[in-house]
């Protein structure tokens, strides 16, 4: 019996498969302009500098199975962007295609407009990357741009595609905080 899809916040123990899914992106897919693998120790890094900045790092699992995860971090840097944030979805191969996405990233929108954020944007490698485009679009995304061979990877030119998804008032009225 296949249990139901359960999504939650990630927790060390994610840290195997959550490197395996983002390790088979970049050897395999041009959603990611990374080339070279990262390894565990680095992918500990990176989700604990965006829970350290209280934003979600999120998993989708079944089974006891981690089948993808989403997180949030801030565009920029800069303070004049904090309500700005960025989303980054990676999906195992045998994931993919069966609405694990669209329910993963729904509840990381709820989540950073929940905190505050405003603005969503989506930086999609590869302008052919139909099933990214296509979740964020189903989540009410609009496209925002396209950055034409802004990366090589495999040999081949790839495309940048913006996207943008206001959350809560996005801008129709004032932050307000100092």
């Amino acid at each position: 019996m296949t249990h139901p899809l359960v999504i939650r916040p990630s927790v060390d123990a994610d840290l195997a498969a959550i490197t395996r899914i983002y390790g088979h992106a970049v050897e395999h897919g041009t959603g990611t302009f990374e080339i070279d693998v990262p390894d565990a120790a680095e992918m500990a890094r990176r989700r604990a500098d965006v829970l350290g900045k209280g934003l979600p790092w999120l998993v989708a699992e079944r089974d006891g199975q981690v089948l993808g995860y989403a997180y949030a971090n801030h565009f920029r840097p800069r303070r004049a962007y904090r309500f700005c944030l960025e989303d980054s979805i990676y999906l195992d191969p045998a994931a993919r295609g069966h609405g694990v996405g669209r329910v993963l990233l729904a509840e990381l929108l709820a989540q950073c407009e929940a905190r505050g954020a405003r603005q969503m944007l989506a930086v999609i490698g590869d302008s052919a990357n139909a099933g990214s485009v296509g979740v964020h679009r189903a989540c009410g995304f609009e496209d925002a741009g396209l950055f034409k061979s802004a990366g090589w990877k495999f040999d081949r030119w790839l495309d940048v595609v913006l996207m943008q998804k206001a959350l809560g008032e996005g801008a129709r009225s004032a932050q307000i905080d100092a």
